[in-house]
């Protein structure tokens, strides 16, 4: 490549500022007299230039990578026949390459979760911190300190306000994220909180733990104000129903329990599973049709309301329960590994799921099969989450990194 007589000169002065910049003396004197650039000379407007167009020469050369690799993709796709013009964001998964790869937790990463407005991903670890960063450039912004053990599990209100965190310390916090002070800290559990949610109300949180209890309480007071007892074991994972009317709860010992909040009473006990039942989601009625279509696939008006429930366990299956019925309408296998995170499409076409077997799944629900899976990280994939507007999924892993995905 042949440079102007211009650009050969500012290519020279950039070179004389680094290496001054440097400390390099004497490379830079020899330097000055063979380019016949006096010391005199340097300008401040070459300071710094070389770096920026060294590392703009980096940015460059990922963002070719990420076309080479969406090309490829492509590519395939046409070859398999498997290019439907995906005309709608109820249609977007995830596609590789991670958008981004953020690292700075030092120890496994056990939650992500998108804030609801902002372009914020909050991610939790067993290093005891909380991390912000900015999903859409990949950029770190602070660290919320204030657990002294693990961090187990995240959950925004529906408006974003409040950030709920339980921990093995046996406390969970509530903070404010305007601020990002901790406004309370909630005591009562004798063991390690495993997980915490919001009701839609925002005035109530819900946090399981390996105590075996379930407890409410009351965000104004930080009081709890009702236990949910029952489970024979760990509670690893609780879940509040969209209307706000039940929970959910899945446990070590292998079965999912829903609750009436109303009465405090176990409506079901739902049996299916051959291990720990690691993570729940509900449906939203926007995945009701997709659900129902699978479900009574043969059948002839078996079609029901739901609500429906999603479980993952260590016996590698998710299973899709008709609560009101108490049955397991769906299984889904496919995983070679424990699973340990479920989250809905926010079109509802789609199931997504992560695996201690390094990868994320596509469920398609309707078809009842796996529709793409994705190598998503060199350990176990612990954690994900699909923000509900954006097209975007974010997942955590032992690996000690969070990975942020496009769909398209």
């Amino acid at each position: 490549m042949v440079l102007s007589e211009r650009q050969r000169d500012e290519l020279n002065r950039a070179v004389a500022d680094y290496l001054q910049s440097q400390g390099h003396t004497e490379t830079l004197a020899a330097f000055l007299q063979e380019s016949e650039i006096g010391s005199s000379e340097l300008d401040k407007k070459f300071s710094g230039l070389l770096e920026k167009k060294w590392t703009s020469v980096i940015r460059l050369q990922k963002k070719v990578m990420d076309l080479e690799s969406k090309m490829e993709e492509m590519e395939k796709d046409v070859q398999t026949g498997g290019a439907k013009k995906r005309s709608s964001a109820a249609d977007w998964i995830p596609r590789p390459p991670e958008r981004s790869s953020l690292s700075g937790h030092r120890m496994t990463i056990t939650r992500v979760i998108f804030h609801p407005v902002y372009s914020v991903l909050v991610t939790a670890s067993e290093d005891a911190t909380i991390k912000l960063w900015d999903y859409e450039t990949g950029d770190f912004e602070r660290t919320l300190k204030g657990h002294t053990d693990s961090v187990q599990d995240l959950a925004f209100d529906q408006g974003g306000k409040f950030l709920a965190s339980c921990s093995a310390d046996l406390t969970i916090r509530l903070w404010d994220f305007q601020t990002y002070d901790c406004t309370k800290t909630l005591r009562g559990h004798e063991h390690n909180i495993s997980s915490v949610c919001f009701l839609p109300s925002g005035d109530f949180i819900v946090s399981a733990s390996r105590d075996k209890s379930i407890k409410m309480w009351e965000v104004s007071t930080g009081y709890c104000v009702q236990n949910f007892l029952g489970h024979r074991e760990w509670v690893r994972c609780v879940r509040v129903s969209p209307d706000g009317t039940l929970l959910a709860s899945g446990s070590n010992d292998q079965t999912v329990r829903v609750w009436s909040i109303a009465s405090k009473e176990c409506k079901s006990e739902l049996r299916d599973h051959d291990h720990v039942v690691e993570c729940l989601a509900w449906a939203p009625q926007v995945a009701h049709a997709a659900i129902n279509d699978a479900a009574s696939e043969g059948k002839k008006d078996a079609k029901s309301n739901g609500p429906f429930l999603v479980s993952g366990s260590r016996d590698r299956v998710i299973h899709i329960w008709d609560v009101t019925a108490g049955i397991c309408l769906l299984k889904l296998a496919g995983h070679e590994n424990w699973v340990r995170d479920v989250v809905f499409h926010p079109g509802g076409k789609y199931l997504l799921s992560c695996s201690d077997d390094k990868t994320i799944k596509v469920w398609d629900i309707k078809n009842q099969r796996c529709a793409k899976t994705l190598e998503a990280h060199q350990h176990f994939v612990t954690t994900l989450d699909f923000h509900r507007t954006g097209p975007w999924v974010a997942t955590g892993s032992v690996d000690l990194k969070v990975n942020v995905w496009e769909c398209r």
